[in-house]
């Protein structure tokens, strides 16, 4: 059916226009032309094969509602990587979601190459720095402080680009986080958990400082680059892909980029556009509670980012860690969908906007920031971990 919307009949081929004379109501039909049964045979065989083919091909298209150039679909063979970056897939999620009677949809962004929606602002503020003059491959050492997920984005672009890269991070995150940052060639600098991202970002000044004009530092927190690729790509995306219905955003809030760039491009096309967002229950700061240590890594930076525009907020819902952890473990066993403790927190809060009752009929879509194998040795898989390493041989 979906098929047949996209290729009109007159495009297809109608079999009611092909319809032997045999069928024709008309007992006194002239003998057709032989040209034009052989063009009519000819016409009805092509209109198959492409019918045979168009469920075999990806619909995209190539402008929004309003008109608004879309980025172009991923290449069959890409020049490099970063090409790879956006055009993330959405899926329906309906076990985890039971019995709310509005649709959840997720944006898998755990799809893009390093397997997070971060890799998107890695790639943005590092191009848009190198067009402004700012920084130059094998010679300028770029420096960031990161939660875990945007210094393995960075260090992915670095390690294509050729730039040397020293990321600091809290040393509360993953021990897979330090591990893929070390693979793609990142020198990486811990600081205390208890100081926070704050901590990371003043260890990052630091070092910076001390690099002179060879260092760089890309400020995801506040660098304009972060929420403008999602202005260009992701709000983008979304509204392309729900064909303009979209009736409530969720996602979390670590930089602010994602909900404030999508929200730039959305609301503007449907003011009516509620956006929630998500943050943990133990450090409510968007919420105007104090900052505190908690376990959804990612978001809850302890402090409002500038990147963070707030009046582009409708909402904001706090989730616990436990609970958030407890969503990302169905959403494996349940939906397929192996994602971290924060894509838990946004489904979630989705799942709970979605089961309120003048929510009914809406669409609510929630980002899936990363994929879970960055969590193994986390809490929110340490039960697994500890059953795997007990098993033994039979």
């Amino acid at each position: 059916k979906k098929d047949i919307e996209r290729y009109p009949q007159h495009q297809l081929g109608s079999c009611s226009s092909h319809r032997h004379p045999s069928h024709s109501s008309n007992r006194h039909t002239p003998r057709p032309n032989t040209k034009t049964m052989k063009y009519s045979v000819y016409a009805l065989l092509a209109a198959a094969l492409i019918a045979s083919a168009v469920a075999f091909v990806p619909s995209f298209s190539t402008k929004s509602r309003t008109g608004v150039i879309l980025p172009a679909e991923r290449p069959k063979i890409a020049d490099n990587v970063l090409e790879l970056i956006g055009n993330t897939p959405m899926v329906k999620l309906t076990k985890v979601v039971e019995g709310c009677d509005a649709e959840v949809v997720a944006k898998l962004e755990s799809s893009n190459p390093a397997n997070s929606v971060k890799d998107r602002i890695a790639l943005s503020m590092i191009n848009e720095a190198e067009a402004r003059g700012d920084i130059t491959p094998g010679k300028t050492t770029l420096v960031e402080p990161t939660s875990g997920n945007t210094g393995i984005g960075l260090a992915m672009v670095a390690a294509s680009k050729g730039y040397n890269l020293i990321l600091t991070m809290p040393e509360s995150m993953s021990m897979e986080r330090r591990v893929l940052l070390k693979a793609f060639g990142a020198d990486v600098k811990l600081t205390p958990a208890a100081k926070g991202m704050g901590g990371a970002i003043a260890k990052a000044e630091e070092i910076v400082g001390s690099l002179g004009s060879d260092g760089f530092l890309l400020q995801q927190f506040n660098n304009p680059d972060n929420p403008k690729i999602h202005r260009a790509t992701t709000g983008p995306e979304i509204w392309n892909d729900t064909d303009g219905k979209i009736d409530i955003l969720v996602g979390g809030v670590g930089t602010g980029g994602t909900l404030t760039g999508c929200g730039q491009y959305l609301k503007p096309l449907n003011p009516a556009l509620q956006i929630v967002a998500v943050e943990p229950v133990e450090s409510a700061v968007l919420s105007g509670g104090p900052p505190g240590p908690h376990k959804i890594q990612g978001i809850g930076a302890g402090f409002i980012p500038g990147n963070a525009d707030t009046s582009l907020i409708d909402e904001v819902v706090q989730i616990s860690g436990e609970d958030a952890m407890t969503m990302a473990r169905e959403m494996a066993v349940k939906e397929g969908i192996f994602c971290g403790i924060s894509s838990g927190a946004s489904v979630l809060a989705a799942k709970t906007v979605a089961s309120r009752p003048e929510n009914k009929g809406k669409r609510v879509v929630c980002i899936i920031p990363s994929f879970g194998e960055r969590y193994l040795s986390t809490a929110l898989f340490q039960n697994l971990w500890d059953e795997a390493s007990a098993l033994k041989p039979e």
